[in-house]
C-alpha cells in the first residue's frame, strides 16, 4: 500500500484534544484519523482522479 500525506491546521486547543483522546484510547493520532474515515459513508460517484 502506498501511503499519502494529509496535512491541516487546527487550533492548538484542537490538536491537544486530539492527543488526549488518542492516548485515552491508546491509538495514534492516524488510526483515530483512519478509524473516522472508515466511519463515513461510501461516496455514490467518484469523480476524482488523482494527480
Amino acid at each position: 500500500m502506498e501511503t499519502k500525506r494529509l496535512n491541516c491546521r487546527i487550533s492548538e486547543r484542537r490538536h491537544y484534544k486530539l492527543f488526549l483522546l488518542a492516548a485515552e484510547k491508546e491509538k495514534t493520532v492516524t488510526n483515530l484519523v483512519e478509524d473516522w474515515i472508515d466511519s463515513l459513508p461510501e461516496p455514490k460517484k467518484v469523480t476524482m482522479t488523482e494527480p
